[in-house]
């Protein structure tokens, strides 16, 4: 199940990001330069169960590994402490962040050489595809 995710993944579209940021309470000025940047997402899976992602920017770098189903403590790029778990289900990979009463999803799917990632906070959805570049 995992495998469809593993790769390296070029951002190609993003919709409503700003207001994502804007909901976690972030500087829309940094994060709108961030999202126009250069964005890459790694994928890797060591066994079944753990997975390895990495991200990197013109701003910021960062690598998060995790048990599959497990709850983590997790530093986001925007430096939120974050409990988090990430699971399989219904063929996407599922992570829930949770920190001063909030909660955030990030839904990961993958069709062909696509990967969508749908973030949603409160009542704000925004949409990150992704393409294949290996």
């Amino acid at each position: 199940m995992v495998d469809a995710f593993v790769g390296t993944w070029l951002l190609k579209e993003s919709d409503k990001f700003d207001e994502y940021m804007k909901e976690l309470g972030k500087c829309s000025v940094y994060f709108y330069f961030f999202l126009l940047l250069f964005f890459l997402m790694r994928a890797h899976c060591a066994g079944e169960y753990t997975v390895t992602l990495k991200t990197q920017s013109t701003m910021k770098n960062t690598e998060l590994s995790f048990k599959l189903g497990v709850e983590f403590d997790e530093t986001t790029a925007d430096d939120r402490k974050v409990k988090s778990i990430v699971k399989i289900e219904d063929g996407k990979l599922v992570h829930i962040q949770r920190w001063d009463e909030k909660e955030t999803s990030l839904v990961r799917q993958v069709n062909g050489n696509v990967l969508l990632l749908t973030l949603k906070l409160g009542d704000v959805v925004c949409e990150r595809r992704y393409e294949k570049a290996e």
